[in-house]
């Protein structure tokens, strides 16, 4: 009779880990070859996408990367379910080829991936499996190609040496570029770090969308999926086979990368912060041919996805139970990390700010300064659940207290009269700086925004124009509408008070205090 071998519980718990997480490949070829039509289909989507409006493109695009995905995995389709899935991915084409849009977009994508499970999957046949298996395409499939172009190299230790740097060379080269794109001084730093020749034909931005390109074609060319199996193993089954790779080598996300990451991410970090406290904070001249007004500009939103990139690197190095979390090196280097994130972060609003001065507030920028609060509060809280050892669903629930608190505040507030009384109260004709009031787009912010635009009008004789008068009127009577009883409301009542007493006491005609 066969008695199964005895394991100890570490090594069992270990074991089941390792094949419930395995993901095996589909069928092994030839990596260098894979690598070469991964970039051939970059350099169709460069000649197709970049610089270009996109239209039939996106479905050529997606034709030839379905014929390559074929090509490299045509040993395991069965006919039917690849007739199936083909089915499918034409009737996600007709769509595109109608009219690009959002929803043929998505229409697009959704089609070729089911289409690729169904061909390529055959172990997938209830919906939960088949949603799971998307999902962890979806996810994981886009990061797969600088590991897995790492087997053309046949040396354990030069690949594990690569390995350990490849997480921060790659991040690094992002928190560069986006610095580039939010502070013209380090874009100046990098055009002559590099030959103009080559900047001619290649520049960040090209650069940063061949990496995109390349993250997404390959999980279609080198298809793997996650798959659970089962291991019963006796004594006359002969000895355990050793377990396959994982996804991700243990240097990948190990304590060596993270902390290579997060030394090299605080030397970037500082000199960005740097640059910001002599130009921004500090108020020294600005290189030739910059202006304060573009400095403040370009910074605010970049610099905002720099952060929320660097908390969902810390999200993922510091996760609980990791390797990391209990690093005494490591946890100061992520406070420290965080810290220049908020400080990015106040950096971004006092831009804002500054743009705002110039070039008065809108809807969209107020958004910005909430979102970037909120952005402020979120790593704050990350450095909380770190410190405190509390879990993701703690910071998930803090966050969504915050995001509620907030929207409930921000319903409460007049944002139609705050604008309009802020563009006027720092406007050229009041302030003597800034823009001209922008009497049009005041008359889009609705009723609330009659008490700025009467002012307006009377800093600015020349706009009592006719069409503006009646756009004006148009406005006062909406008001009166919006006062009968089922449209009545607090705020609309608030606003016939002030503007009964403006008639009463008109602003010029005010007597002295």
């Amino acid at each position: 009779m066969m008695s199964p071998i005895t394991r100890g519980p570490s090594d069992m718990t270990s074991l089941a880990s390792t094949i419930a997480a395995d993901i095996q490949p589909i069928r092994h070829s030839s990596i260098p070859a894979k690598v070469g039509l991964a970039l051939a289909l970059a350099a169709l989507a460069d000649w197709l996408f970049y610089g270009e409006r996109i239209g039939l493109s996106l479905t050529l695009f997606a034709v030839a990367m379905a014929c390559v995905s074929v090509l490299f995995n045509h040993a395991v389709l069965d006919f039917r379910r690849a007739a199936i899935g083909g089915t499918i991915f034409m009737l996600g084409l007709m769509p595109a080829v109608e009219e690009l849009n959002t929803q043929s977009f998505l229409i697009l994508v959704t089609s070729l991936t089911i289409a690729l499970l169904l061909a390529t999957n055959p172990e997938t046949t209830e919906l939960a499996d088949r949603a799971r298996a998307l999902r962890n395409f979806v996810l994981f499939g886009p990061f797969r190609f600088f590991l897995e172009t790492l087997q053309i190299f046949n040396m354990s230790a030069f690949t594990r040496g690569i390995a350990l740097w490849l997480l921060p060379a790659a991040l690094g080269t992002v928190f560069i570029a986006l610095f580039a794109a939010a502070n013209p001084v380090i874009e100046q730093w990098i055009s002559l770090l590099n030959p103009k020749v080559v900047f001619e034909y290649v520049s960040v931005w090209r650069v940063l969308f061949w990496t995109l390109m390349l993250a997404l074609v390959w999980p279609f060319i080198h298809v793997r999926w996650r798959r659970r199996k089962v291991l019963t193993t006796t004594v006359d089954d002969g000895p355990v086979p050793p377990p396959l790779p994982p996804l991700v080598p243990a240097e990948f996300l190990g304590p060596s990368a993270i902390l290579r990451s997060l030394i090299l991410f605080n030397l970037l970090f500082a000199a960005q912060s740097i640059l910001d406290g002599i130009y921004l904070w500090g108020h020294v001249a600005l290189p030739a041919n910059l202006t304060y007004a573009a400095y403040a500009h370009r910074g605010a939103y970049p610099l905002i996805a720099t952060a929320l990139l660097a908390a969902a690197f810390v999200l993922v190095a510091m996760r609980p139970g990791g390797p990391a979390e209990k690093s005494n090196v490591i946890r100061p280097l992520v406070y420290l990390w965080v810290g220049q994130n908020v400080l990015l972060v106040a950096s971004s609003i006092l831009r804002l700010d500054l743009y705002v001065d110039i070039y008065m507030l809108t809807y969209w920028r107020i958004a910005a300064f909430i979102w970037m609060g909120l952005v402020a509060l979120g790593l704050i809280l990350i450095v909380a659940r770190i410190a405190l050892d509390r879990s993701n669903r703690w910071l998930v629930s803090a966050n969504l207290i915050a995001l509620t608190i907030v929207l409930y505040s921000a319903s409460l507030v007049n944002f139609d009269a705050f604008i309009a009384d802020y563009n006027v109260a720092h406007s050229r004709e009041v302030s003597g700086k800034g823009v001209q009031i922008d009497i049009n787009y005041l008359l889009t912010l609705g009723p609330q925004a009659l008490p700025a635009i009467d002012k307006a009008m009377l800093l600015r004789p020349s706009a009592n124009e006719s069409c503006l008068v009646s756009r004006r009127d148009l406005l006062v009577e909406l008001q009166h509408r919006d006062l009968a009883w089922r449209s009545w409301g607090f705020r609309s009542w608030r606003l016939q008070r002030r503007l009964d007493a403006e008639v009463k006491n008109p602003p010029g005609n005010q007597p002295a205090g």
